[in-house]
């Protein structure tokens, strides 16, 4: 059983103490019993509803933030790729000093394809069609 099939035993308990009251009060009160009972229901199916509709966005939010992370998504940004830019420039400075006084210029050749190596990889990640790659029929994105 689940959402409104489950019993719920407050609401259970609430509907016999009603009857009881109505029993003992009588006919005249029995519309203000009613409408007590049933602004207790109101009240519970609104928060049920109400925690529906929070878990609904929250799961919205979380897609919405899956696909902002998504390499697929639109992270081509200017800043991304001008700031990988920085630091690959600033990293290639103590690099290119370390390879190139242990191993001279062939340390100095090796730093220098690493960085470079990196770079074309970051370039790919954020262009895939950077290199060639187009879509073929089946990439077309009017077909199921």
């Amino acid at each position: 059983m689940t959402g409104m099939e489950a019993p719920d035993a407050e609401l259970k308990k609430e509907l016999n103490a009603t009857l009881h009251a109505r029993k003992e009060l009588g006919d005249e009160y029995e519309s203000a019993l009613v409408d007590s009972f049933l602004e207790k229901v109101e009240q519970r199916l609104d928060g049920a509803v109400d925690r529906r509709v929070r878990r609904q966005l929250a799961e919205q939010q979380m897609v919405v933030a899956r696909d902002a992370r998504s390499p697929q998504g639109s992270s081509d940004s200017w800043g991304e790729r001008f700031g990988f830019g920085i630091v690959s420039l600033v990293l290639a400075i103590p690099l290119s000093a370390i390879g190139g006084s242990v191993a001279d210029l062939p340390g100095l050749l090796v730093a220098w394809a690493g960085i470079v190596g990196v770079n074309v990889v970051q370039a790919a990640r954020l262009s895939p069609n950077l290199f060639g790659r187009r879509k073929s029929s089946k990439d077309s994105d009017w077909e199921a």
